[in-house]
């Protein structure tokens, strides 16, 4: 693994707008940035990456069919107990799920650390699957990487055959914060997919989800939603005045209800406790867990709801040297060893590895001044160099 300085297309910007990448910077800031790539070896890739991930699919498996089962983890994960039975059955039914991503700590030296999992809402979706394979092309042709250099990106793919699975030919409705750029972006992809896919599709606001008497979810033509794609944390679904109609209404929501049990941080600690020195986990414990002593007095302090670095302090010796601010926190917090992020060229790095249709299928690199990742973090693309 290395960051290879490179040099950036003229046009990327123009290339970027004419692809439908409209956050590509983000006030002012780049976001999507290729003055620089990461290169990888096969073997990092297929041992170190993606051998890893399916496995930590496989332990978060496990982790959800011990919690529909168990009480005590439903009350730790701090989710309402009117759909405890909900999200247990949305598990035994076999719900399908259409993606996720798990970011990773990983240097090229040794294994890979589980940082946290984007199991409900993850974006970066879009760069990932089209434009940094664009990105490859290009830069193929234009003799920025080397001519035999590849990717490991089969994420676009996988996206079209999940909906393939999942819709079976029905319309799929796809809501979420229409306003925000970045949501609307990811949500025009994702509908993309499902078009190739065989899939009739509406994009809806969030706000424009209807209800009737008997709690069936409609769209703005008062039809039925019978499959939604929503981009919107079940967190936050579940404290909604619709909230309580979820658990009765007939409405296929991807994700499915028990991928709220994953989009959790506290199934980190759950995972150490079921999978102990686990090469692929980090040490953490609840806020409020007395073993949590065993971290001693520097530790990452994360909320269970946290999304894009939110209220994630990083404590050293007891004091918080990097924080980032957020509405989270009232739902409790966990702590998790420290892992510090490698850094190239005075860059912390975060890897993302994606899944989709079950199957491991792709990478994204994020990178900042920063120790903790932020929405803000810059994403550059990676090739397969040897």
């Amino acid at each position: 693994m290395q960051r290879i300085v490179c040099d950036e297309r003229a046009d990327w910007r123009k290339t970027a707008e004419d692809a439908g990448f409209e956050f590509h910077t983000i006030d002012g800031e780049r976001y999507w940035d290729e003055r620089a790539y990461y290169g990888f070896t096969l073997q990092e890739i297929e041992r170190d990456l993606e051998a890893v991930t399916a496995e930590l699919d496989r332990m978060c498996g496990e982790l959800v069919a011990r919690a529909v089962a168990d009480e005590r983890i439903l009350r730790a994960l701090r989710i309402p107990e009117r759909f405890w039975n909900w999200i247990a059955a949305s598990f035994r039914r076999g719900d399908a799920s259409l993606y996720g991503r798990f970011d990773l700590r990983y240097d090229g030296t040794g294994p890979a650390k589980l940082l946290e999992y984007n199991a409900d809402t993850p974006t970066a979706v879009f760069e990932t699957a089209v434009f940094q394979w664009m990105w490859l092309e290009q830069a193929i042709e234009r003799q920025i990487v080397p001519r035999s250099a590849d990717q490991y990106n089969s994420l676009h793919e996988k996206l079209i055959e999940g909906w393939k699975e999942i819709g079976a030919g029905r319309k799929l409705h796809l809501a979420g914060m229409t306003d925000n750029a970045e949501d609307r972006g990811t949500i025009a992809y994702l509908q993309d997919c499902a078009h190739q896919a065989g899939l009739e599709t509406a994009v809806l606001a969030m706000t424009d989800i209807g209800r009737t008497a008997n709690g069936t979810f409609v769209d703005l033509q008062d039809k039925p939603i019978d499959l939604a794609f929503k981009l919107y944390p079940w967190e936050w679904m579940m404290q909604e005045a619709f909230g309580s109609a979820l658990p009765g209404a007939s409405t296929q929501w991807i994700e499915p209800p028990w991928k709220a049990i994953l989009s959790n941080k506290g199934i980190l600690p759950l995972l150490w406790a079921m999978f102990p020195r686990h090469p692929n986990l980090l040490p953490a414990y609840f806020d409020d867990d007395a073993e949590a002593a065993r971290l001693g007095t520097s530790y990452v302090r994360k909320p269970l709801y946290s999304r894009e670095g939110a209220n994630v302090e990083l404590v050293v010796g007891g004091q918080a040297i990097d924080s980032d601010v957020g509405p989270y926190g009232a739902e409790g917090f966990i702590r998790q060893g420290i892992a510090p992020l490698p850094q190239f060229g005075g860059n912390y790095v975060v890897l993302g590895s994606w899944i989709a249709a079950g199957d491991p299928c792709g990478l994204s690199v994020r990178e900042d001044s920063s120790p903790i990742t932020k929405n803000t973090s810059r994403f550059l693309p990676h090739a397969i160099i040897a």
